[in-house]
């Protein structure tokens, strides 16, 4: 069995691990300390909030999320589809997202996709089932795989932040490739959903600081 992220101990002991086991997640370490929980609901929910969630900033998918919820109590697939697309347009959902948050509601109410089984498929077989609906693509398989699943050696490869963070850590000279983020994290596993936080965190430190230099 996969191990699980339940609580801020899971994320320490992995923090721990991962900066004894790599100077450079050491130095990352050295910054961010041990980086948040970010747990989320796994099902419907959780991944509808992923989807809306896509290339916003956190305060901007927060705040689109909690209107959202508000429109679609309990936040359940056929309440969902209930729902005109005007009216969920209204809560600063895109087409295009309230399209493919319709698609994933639609195949879990005809029985062609069962979240709570995927629980516990292996990270193949949960690629594969979500990355089949229209809209739903690899990244945010793995941010569903990593945060709604708590798997401790999630990874998300094509995240853009994320690859900014490892180019930065390494200091590497170019951002590196999809393969090569798939390489480079190979020795962090069993615990690269830890790493990704960790960079995650390091990457908005060193954002801030880089906004925080005087110009000229």
């Amino acid at each position: 069995m996969p191990r699980i992220i339940e609580t801020e101990e899971d994320i320490a002991e992995g923090a721990k691990a991962l900066a004894d086991a790599c100077e450079h997640m050491a130095g990352v370490y050295a910054v961010t300390g041990p980086p948040p929980l970010r747990r989320r609901p796994s099902g419907f929910e959780g991944l509808a909030r992923i989807i809306t969630g896509q290339q916003l900033s956190v305060a901007s998918a927060g705040a689109i999320w909690g209107r959202a919820a508000n429109t679609v109590k309990p936040m359940e697939p056929d309440r969902w589809l209930r729902k005109r697309a005007t009216t969920l347009r209204k809560c600063g959902l895109s087409a295009s997202k309230v399209a493919t948050i319709n698609t994933i509601a639609e195949a879990i109410a005809n029985d062609a996709l069962d979240l709570a089984a995927l629980a516990d498929a292996d990270e193949d077989t949960i690629k594969t089932q979500l990355t089949a609906l229209k809209g739903v693509g690899p990244w945010t398989a793995d941010i569903y795989i990593m945060f709604c699943l708590g798997r401790a050696d999630g990874w998300a490869p094509g995240d853009l932040a994320l690859r900014y963070a490892v180019q930065d850590a390494t200091g590497a000279e170019d951002m590196p490739s999809f393969s090569e983020m798939e390489d480079i994290a190979e020795i962090w596993r069993p615990w690269r959903g830890v790493a990704a936080r960790m960079l995650w965190a390091y990457y908005a430190v060193q954002r801030t600081l880089k906004d925080a230099q005087p110009v000229g």
